[in-house]
């Protein structure tokens, strides 16, 4: 039951659409990462298995390689007592004849005995045989997902950290950038229009009182001059300014 229940772990991991899963999951670091464990864990069971059904065959093997043997070893004997049986027979010493007879008859039986097991233990043998073939298959195959698994996990890190960097790159350009009214340089600027245009208004304002106290000036000197005239006129002088000649 354990065997079977490898066997089929390996089938339907070799089976397992390793691009679909990734697709589907909502993390593909943590799917990749526990698919890897999975066929590391699982690559493992399925080499111990073969292992011991690998031993198993071989012990089969060996039997059968000793049935058939032995076998063989019995047909000799039965070969060299009937022969021998023969011989005697010719010399016309029947009683030794038939011993001999007798003798090939049951080195004959054990022949057929040996023979029986060896054929007995063949269907085993293929049986075993083509077990351990399809978990060989299997687990070449689960090893070679492992390396697609593995490649995509390398691929898809490579992705993350580009990608990480790209976004860093990006970052400090955007914040280096004259055109981005958000970007840190963008904001000093403002901040410098801004006091530019403070130090100007500032600067037309005192422009502004400048102008007002030199008109308060001039007002000044128009009002002293009528003054002057009114004096002149109160004596009996001109009031308007002798032309200069």
């Amino acid at each position: 039951m354990a065997k079977q229940s490898i066997f089929g772990r390996i089938s339907t991991l070799v089976k397992a659409n390793i691009n679909a899963l990734i697709d589907q999951a909502e993390d593909p670091q943590k799917m990749l990462d526990q698919l890897v464990r999975d066929f590391t864990n699982n690559i493992a069971d399925a080499e111990s298995a073969i292992a011991e059904t690998i031993g198993n065959l071989r012990l089969l093997e060996r039997d059968h390689a000793e049935d058939v043997k032995a076998a063989a070893e019995w047909g000799n004997k039965a070969i060299a007592a009937s022969r021998k049986a023969d011989e005697l027979r010719a010399t016309g010493n029947t009683t030794d004849a038939d011993k001999f007879d007798n003798l090939a008859k049951i080195a004959l039986q054990r022949q057929i005995g040996e023979e029986k097991e060896a054929a007995a233990i063949a269907p085993s043998i293929a049986a075993q045989t083509e077990v351990v073939d399809k978990l060989k298959d299997g687990l070449n195959g689960m090893k070679q997902k492992l390396e697609q698994l593995k490649t995509k996990r390398s691929e898809l890190l490579a992705r993350a950290k580009t990608a990480e960097a790209q976004n860093k790159v990006h970052d400090a350009v955007k914040s280096i950038d004259v055109l981005d009214p958000t970007s840190d340089l963008g904001r000093f600027e403002d901040k410098v229009r801004r006091q530019e245009a403070l130090a100007a208004g500032k600067a037309e304002i005192a422009a502004s009182s400048l102008d007002a106290q030199f008109n308060e000036l001039e007002d000044v000197g128009e009002l002293t001059e009528v003054e002057a005239r009114l004096a002149a006129l109160k004596t009996g002088g001109t009031s308007a300014p002798a032309l200069e000649q």
